[in-house]
């Protein structure tokens, strides 16, 4: 999922590496799969995956110079200047907006494969797994058929469907709605957004379905039965605390200009409870029917989403990856970072997320699991059940 911007520049594609490079090769490909070649696991998809947020160790109320320690682009310039290089986080792929992170959850694991490989696009719908360029690059299913041909891909994670739901437009709907109320009057999103999420949601999984459908094809086209790899669809993360457990006052205006939380107690906790788990259960029904795997990350982030009572912002002496926010504010751009980045998982987050596939390759292929957060003990402490 992504914010609003969706510029296009070059066009990027993947050889044998960790994040994906220009396509200027046009000479044929070595059949070195599958059962041969470097082994590999690929993620494909959207914001959530590709690493939109990444340059991020929690948050920080101080905006200046390295934001108390949580800038990762921050960059010592001679000296006494200083500057913020965001090509050191998302190399490459800033010009496009893809946005993929040094930290992606695809590269936040320890699973022992030679290859890591982010296909991922931030803003990208399934249109652009299936048959769409975007962002000035080829459609990800189609990206994926010369790294299938180039190594032994023995995992493939996607993460699609938020954006054909129009996530960030809920986002949008509710910040307004808690603009522009007061506490005495509140002017609830929930109710709204539930009929537009109701009516996106058959579209939508069709094309989760469909984006199945073109990732088997690729594989299928590069020699691959479906029992080579193991096809894993991914959920979503509340980015959102529910309304009781936010730290800010529902009155006043601090969720807004402190918290980057503005939502109304009602908002959020439809958000978590109902919204996301909604859209939680409908991406299993998917893998389900279409013979992948599940993880289920509604609630990894528990207790260290943005504005929780149980998280904090860094201090003078630093992030703490156990007590920070996992997730973006909903920013402007302003003063730190890029609008896009509001309330997806930063690079705590992402190595959360990374954790569960860790702990889900450690599985028997075929299963259902949900990944969940140990408030307070940071992302490596992320648990896997069965469902």
């Amino acid at each position: 999922m992504r914010g609003t911007r969706k510029a296009a520049t070059a066009a990027a594609m993947v050889a044998a590496i960790v994040l994906p490079t220009m396509l200027t090769d046009t000479a044929p490909r070595a059949q070195a799969s599958p059962g041969n070649g470097p082994t590999a696991i690929v993620s494909l998809g959207d914001s959530f995956i590709s690493g939109e947020a990444g340059r991020w160790n929690g948050n920080s109320d101080s905006a200046w110079r390295s934001r108390r320690g949580t800038d990762r682009a921050y960059r010592r310039s001679g000296w006494f200047g200083w500057r913020y290089d965001k090509e050191a986080v998302y190399p490459g792929t800033v010009q496009n907006d893809c946005h993929r992170s040094d930290v992606a959850p695809i590269l936040s694991n320890d699973i022992a494969v030679q290859n890591k490989i982010n296909l991922a696009c931030s803003g990208a719908e399934s249109s652009a797994i299936i048959d769409q360029w975007f962002n000035g690059e080829p459609p990800q299913s189609q990206q994926l058929l010369p790294v299938a041909q180039s190594n032994d891909v023995e995992m493939i994670v996607l993460s699609i469907g938020g954006n054909d739901l129009g996530f960030s437009d809920v986002i949008i709907a509710c910040t307004l709605q808690f603009s522009t109320s007061l506490s005495v009057n509140p002017n609830f999103c929930n109710d709204d957004q539930q009929q537009v999420i109701d009516q996106r949601m058959p579209v939508a999984m069709a094309g989760v379905e469909a984006s199945i459908a073109a990732i088997r094809s690729s594989m299928g086209s590069a020699g691959y039965l479906d029992s080579d790899y193991r096809l894993v669809v991914v959920s979503y993360p509340s980015p959102v605390p529910r309304g009781s457990e936010i730290r800010y006052s529902e009155s006043g205006w601090s969720r807004l200009t402190t918290g980057g939380c503005p939502f109304w107690d009602e908002d959020a906790t439809w958000a978590r409870d109902s919204l996301v788990p909604q859209i939680s259960d409908n991406l299993r029904t998917v893998a389900a029917t279409n013979g992948a795997e599940f993880l289920d990350y509604r609630d990894a982030f528990q207790g260290n989403e943005n504005c929780s009572n149980q998280a904090q912002r860094a201090s003078s002496s630093g992030p703490n990856p156990a007590t920070a926010e996992w997730t973006r504010w909903v920013g402007s751009g302003a003063l730190q970072g890029d609008l896009e980045e509001s309330v997806h998982p930063n690079a705590y987050g992402q190595q959360a997320m990374g954790r569960c596939l860790s702990l889900l390759w450690a599985q028997a292929p075929g299963g259902e699991f949900r990944c969940t957060n140990t408030p307070n003990q940071g992302p490596g402490s992320m648990v896997l059940s069965p469902w």
